[in-house]
């Protein structure tokens, strides 16, 4: 009788690892809640939302982060199964109601699988200009 009782146990264990496996699923533990400091947060642009500047963000995100959070944000990027924790969707209404200064501090200091871009976008106004083409993804 035990030992039929561990192998039912075994079985599902192993049914349920390879089901983790083979979806991808991700742990709801994996998007932890991400912390701004509150001068982020009420931090407002000087590069204003024109075309200019939404056209070179739409460039520094094909370049910098299309990969991971795919062409249209989604989160569907080629790069984005990899990863342990989700890349986030910033079309949605979730996304798009944080403040412009706390995508501003996410872009610059990263955190887990996002890295900081601090070194790759060195020029603050770029960052603002990806900030501003992801205004330009929601729904």
């Amino acid at each position: 009788m035990k030992s039929k009782l561990i192998k039912t146990v075994t079985f599902i264990t192993t049914v349920l690892c390879m089901f983790i496996i083979i979806s991808g699923y991700k742990p709801f533990y994996q998007n932890k809640p991400w912390a701004v400091p509150d001068n982020y947060k009420n931090m407002k642009s000087k590069v204003a939302a024109d075309k200019e500047s939404i056209a070179a963000g739409k460039e520094l995100y094909a370049t910098h982060c299309k990969s991971c959070h795919g062409a249209k944000g989604l989160g569907d990027g080629t790069k984005a199964a990899q990863l342990k924790t989700e890349p986030g969707d910033f079309s949605a209404a979730a996304f798009q109601s944080q403040s412009d200064g706390s995508l501003f501090y996410k872009i610059s200091e990263g955190r887990d699988d996002m890295p900081n871009f601090k070194k790759k976008i060195p020029d603050q106004d770029d960052i603002w200009s990806v900030v501003n083409y992801l205004r330009t993804l929601k729904k």
